[in-house]
């Protein structure tokens, strides 16, 4: 793999018309290009700015209203009613029409196709081979006859109209025709050579007239004036180019100049500001107002709440003394019998008498 940069293609020399025309065609080409270029920039911004902050937005809310007007009716409309509507008439369907269907393919036209195969095979196929045999025998009658009739009329062709006709070509009609083309080739040679002659006298009038003059105009005059055309055409291109690349960075650097000036006019002050005023004002405004009204707020919400959980006791202890006065006391759930033994036959954990230990 060679690493190398490859030589730069060999330029060709530019002649002196080449250098004359590029100069003044990049100066014109790049004050006229300046301007165009500073505004094209500025109606990128401008455009990226509107894209951003109001076209992007307003498509979102075009898009979402879209939606809600156009598909989500459609949805539900597909979904809550075609869908259900589709389902019942295709059961109607098939209750209507598929069932029925069956019932006439199973009952009715079953049993009638049997009926007609069983026709078919013993009684029209039976018809149909002996039609076949009769008509086979009265083809082959009129077959010879037809081979009969043949044979004689083209014996009589062949001795009425193609022995005298092959006598006619070869005895007449071959000697006259061969005459005829001998004297067509004659008059045709001779032809040929008037034309041949009359044509080039026109060749060399029209060479001498048109065809000399027009090649010397192309080789003295347009040729000449197509290459200064391609030449000034290609030097404007490649000026155009270069001052559209020009125009960028003088643009790009006006915008820097537009952006520090509005930074240092703007955007700094309003900066300082920030930092300087309005950060100490909020901190002391936080430390001797919101904060002391927040802890006033807590300490409200927490007698407040503290009120609340005392009030809904004493609703609680009232309601269930009017409900014991009214109602009685509540009953008592029955005590469970867990089986435990009593006396000396409780249960023995950590002494020496259990059920392992015993003697």
């Amino acid at each position: 793999m060679d690493l190398q940069k490859p030589p730069p293609p060999p330029q060709q020399p530019e002649g002196c018309l080449v250098v004359a025309v590029r100069l003044p065609v990049r100066i014109v080409v790049l004050v006229l290009v300046v301007p165009v270029r500073m505004v094209w920039d500025a109606l990128v911004v401008v455009g990226r700015l509107l894209r951003d902050t109001v076209f992007r937005p307003l498509g979102r809310a075009l898009l979402w209203l879209g939606r809600a007007v156009l598909v989500w009716p459609f949805v539900g409309l597909w979904r809550y009613v075609l869908v259900p509507a589709g389902m019942a008439l295709g059961r109607l369907g098939n209750v209507l029409v598929v069932v029925p269907a069956v019932w006439l393919y199973r009952y009715v036209l079953t049993p009638v196709g049997h009926g007609f195969a069983w026709v078919y095979a013993r009684v029209l196929t039976p018809a149909g081979h002996a039609l076949t045999w009769l008509l086979k025998g009265v083809g082959a009658v009129l077959a010879a006859i037809a081979a009969g009739v043949y044979t004689a009329v083209a014996w009589l062709a062949r001795y009425l109209l193609v022995v005298p006709a092959r006598w006619l070509y070869t005895w007449v009609l071959a000697p006259v025709g061969r005459a005829v083309a001998w004297c067509a080739r004659g008059v045709g040679w001779l032809l040929g050579m008037l034309v041949t002659g009359v044509g080039l006298a026109l060749y060399w009038t029209a060479r001498v007239l048109f065809v000399l003059p027009a090649l010397a105009l192309w080789r003295w005059v347009l040729a000449p004036v197509g290459r200064f055309l391609a030449v000034l055409a290609r030097e404007a291109g490649e000026a155009l180019g270069h001052a559209w690349r020009i125009a960028g960075r003088i643009s790009r650097a006006v915008g820097r100049a537009l952006g520090t000036l509005f930074r240092w006019v703007f955007v700094e002050p309003v900066r300082w500001v920030y930092r300087t005023v309005l950060t100490p004002v909020g901190h002391a405004v936080r430390d001797a107002v919101l904060r002391p009204v927040a802890a006033g707020a807590r300490a409200v919400g927490r007698v407040t709440r503290e009120a609340l959980a005392a009030a809904r006791a004493t609703v609680r202890q009232a309601r269930a003394d009017v409900r014991r006065m009214l109602f009685g006391e509540p009953r008592q759930p029955a005590a469970v019998d867990r089986w435990e033994p009593a006396g000396r036959d409780t249960r023995t954990l950590g002494r020496s008498t259990t059920a392992l230990t015993k003697d």
